[in-house]
């Protein structure tokens, strides 16, 4: 069984770059992931990517993926069932296809899946008018009354795509928005978005298709309805971390607690991304991080 240098864990930009990296050191790689692009698929324009003044998350993600497939590094598109430490200090991930991958440092870049509401008709609806991908699904609703679930950059995002293809977006907003300065510049100065603060999902209405959904004031308890023809859902996302050992330090959110090198508290396993702890989660900082742990594990591997 080949016994690679390292695993690299996840097929985004943290992952792609660290790949990258590594092959470049010439350290045997191989990279696992169900697909390869991760929340850059999600996203239609990146105009805050250096070198690149606007270009669409599928293009960025392409031009990755071209650049890291010139060099030897192996792929397995596959997802991880599990991972463990073996007696002699390498480790083994267990993938869904049933093989079964070795190496003597891991990289987790799987970064993180979308939140649910856990609210009635939501998984009822899902695909029927219930969407996580404004990029992917807001083509359907040209023209349409739609809603936008979050307060963070992804969901303004979400809001201001949808702005210029629905006649009406309503922003619902738990507590108070988080997303950068210029998001919420340019949200502010769209007419057909209705920004509601302090407002929380009930229910999303509707037999074979959206039709409404019910929400609640948060300070005063009033339910009230909105008649609407799509909901986009951009509460945040969950990391992608069900196969780690217990024994890897993580936070209440369930994130990789790691150093700015992608240190964990497990000898030899590095994290980078938006599966780790770190606060902003941009395509930018994920690549960054990634290289970094791509050059911590080769500096592990010296040393060992």
């Amino acid at each position: 069984m080949t016994i690679y240098d390292t695993i690299v864990i996840g097929g985004g930009p943290a992952g792609l770059t660290a790949a990258l990296y590594a092959i470049r050191k010439e350290m045997s790689t191989v990279l696992i992931s169900p697909d390869i692009g991760g929340q850059m698929l999600l996203t239609n324009e990146i105009e805050n990517y250096p070198g690149f003044e606007s270009i669409l998350g599928f293009d960025l993600s392409d031009k990755m993926e071209s650049h890291v497939r010139k060099y030897p590094v192996s792929f397995e598109m596959a997802s991880v069932e599990k991972l463990k430490r073996l007696p002699d200090g390498h480790f083994s991930v267990e993938l869904d296809d049933g093989k079964q991958i070795i190496g003597k440092t891991v990289i987790v870049t799987a970064g993180k899946r979308n939140r649910t509401l856990n609210i009635d008709g939501e998984s009822r609806l899902t695909g029927r008018g219930v969407s996580y991908c404004a990029t992917c699904d807001g083509p359907f609703y040209k023209n349409k009354v739609t809603a936008v679930v979050g307060g963070g950059d992804s969901a303004i995002q979400a809001a201001i795509e949808m702005a210029s293809i629905s006649k009406q977006v309503y922003l619902l907003v738990r507590s108070k928005i988080r997303a950068s300065e210029i998001l919420v510049s340019r949200l502010n100065k769209l007419p057909n978005i209705k920004v509601m603060l302090g407002y929380s999902p009930v229910k999303i209405i509707g037999e074979d298709k959206v039709v409404g959904i019910d929400i609640r004031n948060n300070l005063t308890e009033e339910e009230s309805s909105i008649s609407l023809d799509g909901i986009f859902i951009e509460a945040g996302g969950i990391p992608n971390n069900g196969y780690l050992p217990e024994s890897v330090t993580t936070n209440k959110s369930g994130e990789i607690i790691s150093d700015k090198y992608g240190v964990t508290n497990i000898s030899g396993l590095f994290a980078a991304g938006d599966v780790t702890d770190r606060k902003d989660k941009q395509v930018v900082i994920a690549a960054g991080e990634g290289a970094a742990a791509a050059l911590a594990a080769h500096d592990y591997l010296l040393r060992h």
